[in-house]
């Protein structure tokens, strides 16, 4: 087995930071909604609606009208509150594979719908890719209510 060297801290105390930071940043994704538009007033699907409409991809409007599009209100309850369970989830490291996995497929849908714009590529692709780390090298090992409980195995 190698070892590994890191300053300061552990290898895997470096990874539970790590996860615990794409934690706050989901937090912070959830703390900056206006989450009255979304859920009183539908601002956010249908802000998502007109991307989704004007896609490059057709498949991507012709899947938002099959899946988004029929159940505005639940649909952004969805967003809204699998945004602040991430985030909790990830920072107190309650369930963290299952929190893990979830946010990187939000983050891959956030991706395809705005594929257009640079800004939210790179955001989307960093949290996908801290997500797909943090997974693999099982983050939740240390600083975690799953190492804690013992939820999940080294």
């Amino acid at each position: 087995m190698q070892v590994v060297h890191t300053y300061g801290l552990s290898a895997a105390h470096w990874l539970a930071l790590l996860r615990i930071g794409l934690g706050l940043w989901w937090l912070e994704s959830w703390r900056h909604k206006d989450k009255k538009g979304w859920l009183q007033r539908g601002t956010g699907i249908e802000w998502a609606k007109g991307v989704a409409t004007g896609h490059r991809w057709p498949v991507v409007g012709r899947c938002f009208d099959r899946v988004v599009a029929p159940r505005p209100k639940p649909m952004a309850y969805v967003v809204v509150f699998a945004e602040l369970a991430l985030g909790l989830g990830l920072t107190v490291g309650l369930l963290t594979p299952v929190a893990l996995v979830a946010g990187l497929l939000l983050n891959l849908l956030y991706l395809v719908l705005m594929i257009h714009d640079w800004a939210e590529q790179g955001q989307n692709l960093m949290m996908a890719l801290i997500s797909l780390v943090a997974l693999l090298a099982m983050s939740w090992q240390t600083w975690s209510l799953d190492a804690a409980f013992h939820l999940f195995g080294a």
